[in-house]
């Protein structure tokens, strides 16, 4: 059984949109649908336009990340939720390794490894997340650090109905504010232990162009969250 897979892309002014969109129509998986929001994009569009026929597009004024991908999740079809960065890509077994992992598991929610790549896609950093045996490793990782990279995970689209979207409070770091919300309303984050997305370093990427304000959001996210997950760990 292949259960629907909505792949959102959210792009602004991003000159690797291109390679991102052709990573998810090469996806293995069988059942899926791409979803590309342009949130106000002035520059690139042209990159998406051959594409058009294979992939639904949804252009919006500029919001943030967390707004754009929002407005994918809203319009998606699909069962499950992936979230592709557009400077990113996905190798093309992703999605069929991660959903039959996740159907073995009984999993609503999965995250995996990553390689960093620059701007050539050469890799400089293999491997590079943290990796798992069991989920108690994973919430205790969380009273540390961030272990996730978001464009690895895979979940459930029902869970937003549940706990809410991402929020664009936060807008350099939702994904993070999120994986917090996840485990702190009782839903596990599962570990694949394999390398299944390219995640690009470069000048222009958002995580190199706003770290202060990255680290300042990230600093009231665990202020307010690592609290309440120390308590969820003591009752499990």
């Amino acid at each position: 059984m292949y259960p629907k897979v909505s792949i959102i892309i959210p792009f602004y002014n991003c000159k690797y949109v291109d390679q991102a969109i052709q990573s998810a129509l090469n996806q293995t998986y069988p059942n899926k649908e791409i979803i590309v929001v342009d949130d106000g994009s002035t520059i690139y569009t042209e990159k998406i336009a051959p594409f058009h026929d294979q992939i639904v597009y949804l252009k919006k004024e500029n919001g943030g990340t967390a707004t754009a991908l929002n407005h994918g999740i809203r319009s998606a079809t699909g069962e499950y939720i992936a979230w592709l960065s557009s400077d990113d890509y996905f190798l093309p077994e992703k999605i069929l390794k991660q959903i039959t992992f996740m159907q073995n598991k009984n999993a609503k929610v999965s995250f995996t490894n990553y390689d960093i790549i620059d701007k050539d896609n050469k890799v400089i950093i293999p491997c590079c997340g943290y990796r798992f045996s069991d989920l108690k490793q994973i919430y205790n990782a969380f009273l540390t650090k961030n272990s996730v990279n978001g464009c690895t995970v895979i979940m459930e689209k029902n869970l937003f109905a549940r706990i809410g979207y991402f929020n664009p409070y936060h807008r350099y770091t939702h994904d993070y504010e999120m994986w917090f919300r996840l485990l702190v309303n009782g839903y596990k984050l599962y570990y694949f232990d394999e390398v299944l997305v390219k995640f690009r370093k470069h000048e222009e990427s958002g995580t190199s162009k706003y770290q202060i304000k990255m680290q300042q959001e990230i600093a009231e996210i665990e202020m307010y969250y690592r609290p309440l997950l120390l308590k969820y760990i003591e009752r499990i």
